[in-house]
């Protein structure tokens, strides 16, 4: 299983980049998570919809709906893609579990065939 480092503690990560342990994480484990995603930096609007989103999935034990965590960070409707690219780069560096293969196959899903 790959391992980041950070603060010369090892963290364990699975095959596809995502925190194998909720609880390691940290603003600085979140700082190396999107470095490893070539996200250039952190800012404090990226880190308020990451903390957002763990505190979501710790109370709900889902996933928010895009929108509410846009929403809840006072950001437009769809800060997720303009601040993390995707969703899914978003959940790694919020330190989310892996939330499957359903997930990355409705990412490639187009449904007009393009």
């Amino acid at each position: 299983m790959p391992r980041l480092i950070c603060n010369d503690t090892e963290i364990e990560i699975d095959n596809e980049g995502f925190l194998q342990n909720y609880d390691q994480w940290d603003d600085k484990v979140a700082c190396a998570l999107a470095e490893r995603e070539g996200l250039e930096e952190l800012t404090d609007d990226r880190l308020d919809m990451l903390k957002f989103m763990r505190d979501y999935y710790k109370k709900h034990h889902t996933f928010p709906i895009l929108r509410a965590v846009c929403k809840n960070a006072h950001q437009p409707k769809n800060c997720l893609n303009e601040k993390f690219i995707d969703p899914v780069h978003a959940w790694k560096i919020a330190g989310l579990p892996n939330p499957g293969a359903e997930v990355n196959i409705f990412k490639s899903w187009d449904p007009l065939g393009f």
